[in-house]
């Protein structure tokens, strides 16, 4: 009897065992380079810092958390991690899970215990989404414990597209210049906030997280009722990006890249001072432009 075999395009080429490790590697490789780079250019870690690594259980922190673990392996400074994660009292949400493997992995860790997840329902009209206060309620409770045990910086997993996104909606929607820093002081001046993913693409995260195999936890507080604004802005980048392969990654070199003398921001440059001919003020010419008629008064 004749065998019979399957068409051409019934088969699926599958990578060769080899080529993935060999690619993960690459991809690991590149991660610690753009993590170490953004620590680097922001002076994110100092010697003997006592940092606080925000676990929310998503492939974002565990990331941040892989990558800093590495690094501090061949860091030219020592420093502290110790995970921290907000147990919201989210219905069937799965406590187990991240004491488990930050023991396996020999992280310190400590899980606050706070209801905001009754609270958020609770205030929030049924409809709306409840990512904002969800939010504010979270960073409070991170902040508070951050300031009890003494943390000198608190790592957040946002990455080079979250900080691409905020730009757009703060443009959009508040008509304001403004995003996400990679490192910033909190309103109240007591915490330096880090975020260590700055340069990594969310593209690269989502590939690195499903080849190190994280026990994922998604959120369902908010998880299926993403802020519709942010979620429209995240289309179109993800369309960009499509039909503009790098555009994403442009538009975040150019966050670094200001050019105050271009832009309309008196607070920035100085307009006024930049005469026709000269680099002199001009003294009266542009007074009434500021409603300032008091030089112009009749004898």
């Amino acid at each position: 009897m004749d065998a019979t075999f399957p068409s051409q395009h019934n088969i699926t080429a599958r990578p060769a065992p080899g080529r993935i490790r060999r690619e993960q590697c690459k991809l690991a490789k590149r991660l610690r380079r753009q993590v170490g780079q953004a620590i680097a250019d922001f002076g994110m870690i100092e010697a003997n810092d006592k940092i606080m690594v925000c676990l929310s259980g998503g492939k974002d922190s565990y990331t941040l958390l892989d990558m800093l673990l590495q690094l501090r392996a061949k860091a030219p400074v020592p420093f502290e991690l110790t995970a921290v994660n907000l147990d919201q009292k989210q219905p069937g949400f799965p406590k187990h899970v991240l004491p488990e493997y930050l023991s396996s992995i020999g992280v310190p860790y400590h899980i606050i215990e706070q209801d905001t997840y009754s609270v958020v329902t609770r205030v929030v009209p049924e409809g709306k989404t409840l990512c904002a206060l969800c939010s504010r309620m979270r960073r409070g409770a991170l902040y508070a414990y951050a300031e009890t045990q003494g943390f000198t910086k608190i790592a957040l997993g946002h990455h080079r597209d979250d900080m691409v996104a905020t730009f757009f909606m703060n443009l959009f929607h508040h008509a304001k210049l403004s995003g996400m820093p990679p490192k910033l002081r909190s309103d109240n001046g007591k915490h330096v906030v880090i975020r260590p993913l700055a340069y990594v693409s969310e593209t690269d995260i989502i590939a690195y997280a499903d080849a190190r195999e994280f026990p994922i936890i998604p959120c369902n507080l908010c998880g299926s009722q993403e802020n519709l604004q942010r979620k429209q802005v995240g289309v179109m980048l993800k369309a960009w990006e499509k039909e503009y392969p790098g555009r994403i990654e442009q538009i975040a070199r150019a966050l670094g890249n200001i050019r105050p003398s271009q832009l309309a921001d008196q607070s920035l440059f100085d307009f006024l001072a930049l005469g026709r001919h000269s680099n002199t003020p001009l003294p009266n010419a542009h007074a009434w432009l500021a409603g300032d008629l008091a030089n112009d008064t009749a004898p």
